[in-house]
């Protein structure tokens, strides 16, 4: 089998726009990497997805479907599935790391010296480390030293599911560098999946990160039995308090009005196909962590990690965050889901 060689760093092929993308590795067979892999897939460019264990690889490529994450949709004749790294990475333009946020250092080492000169790197995961502190394009470029122009964030009211039944939906892909955007924008287009380009990647990751705590929140009030009013306010409230971070930390506050922010935002909160909407609910019934974990099939929503790395932040930054600070203690300190809604009603007053 020949294999095909990545353009170099300031080469590319004749004929084609700066930073053309006709081959992808998709490291992450998930729900939202396989989703995305369809994307791509549909959107005519050659996909390698990897898969963490070859059973699954095997299957997808047999049966065009993955066992184990979104089983009933059929994926495109584009996609190829591997448990080898080095096959996914091997003449790929574009790589994007589908992994979760927590784990993607511990991979992307592994990764490191596969990765082609020049592509984009592009993360799906909405998260910010534990520890570090670190957004998910800072701990790439932690790991790999590509420089942020290299580096790029999908964003957006991107529920998995819907997305893989070709439900329309819109989406951001940030980057510094505005060619390597519009050049992913390009790779995704489909007739369901539409992408809009942004430079804030400080705004994108902070409103993917943000929005998963006050989904958590949201979820809680739900499973109390609260109605429309509780989840608006905290939804609105939460926008605010994603802002006042994201602001403090360099981004711009449209970004939070647009689809990587409110859009996002909404989505994770209202939905049912929500994980951490869901996680929250079972909170709010006042079943532990461990029986909230059960009932998310032995899954932890993103939002009980995040919710520690945001109030962090948001202490570093010396912005309140009384939402998440609220999560984090319903979460981690024992505190229980009335007591949450008794304190985030009661704060002090003040203007809006």
């Amino acid at each position: 089998m020949s294999v095909r060689r990545a353009p170099a760093i300031g080469e590319r092929p004749v004929n084609e726009p700066v930073h053309s993308i006709q081959r992808v590795a998709v490291l992450g067979a998930g729900s939202w990497g396989t989703a995305f892999a369809k994307v791509l897939g549909d959107a005519g460019r050659e996909v390698r997805l990897w898969a963490r264990r070859s059973e699954v690889a095997e299957a997808i490529n047999a049966d065009r479907h993955n066992p184990d994450y979104l089983s009933d949709v059929a994926l495109p004749d584009t996609l190829r599935a591997t448990h080898d790294a080095a096959e996914a990475l091997d003449g790929a333009d574009a790589v994007v790391l589908a992994v979760p946020s927590q784990s993607l250092r511990a991979n992307l080492e592994r990764w490191r010296d596969l990765v082609p000169a020049g592509v984009t790197l592009t993360s799906l995961a909405k998260g910010v480390e534990l520890g570090t502190l670190r957004r998910m394009t800072e701990v790439i470029d932690d790991v790999t030293g590509v420089g942020p122009d290299r580096l790029a964030v999908v964003s957006g009211p991107n529920l998995a599911a819907e997305i893989a039944h070709e439900q329309p939906t819109a989406t951001v892909i940030a980057c510094a560098d505005h060619d390597r955007a519009v050049a992913l924008q390009t790779a995704c287009a489909t007739g369901y999946f539409r992408a809009y380009t942004n430079t804030d990647v400080v705004g994108a990751e902070l409103g993917g990160a943000g929005k998963n705590v006050i989904a958590l929140a949201v979820g809680v009030a739900s499973g109390m039995g609260l109605g429309d009013n509780s989840r608006a306010s905290l939804i609105t409230r939460g926008l605010a308090e994603m802002s006042r971070l994201g602001m403090a930390l360099g981004a711009s506050p449209m970004t939070f009005a647009g689809l990587a922010g409110m859009g996002d935002l909404v989505a994770t909160c209202s939905s049912p196909l929500s994980r951490n909407r869901t996680f929250g609910e079972q909170l709010g019934r006042g079943a532990s962590l461990a029986e909230a974990e059960k009932a998310n099939h032995g899954q932890v929503a993103e939002g009980v990690k995040s919710c520690l790395s945001i109030c962090e932040l948001g202490e570093r930054a010396g912005v309140e965050l009384p939402i998440a600070d609220a999560v984090r203690r319903v979460c981690h300190e024992g505190m229980t889901a009335h007591q949450m809604a008794k304190e985030l009603i009661s704060r002090a007053p003040k203007p809006e």
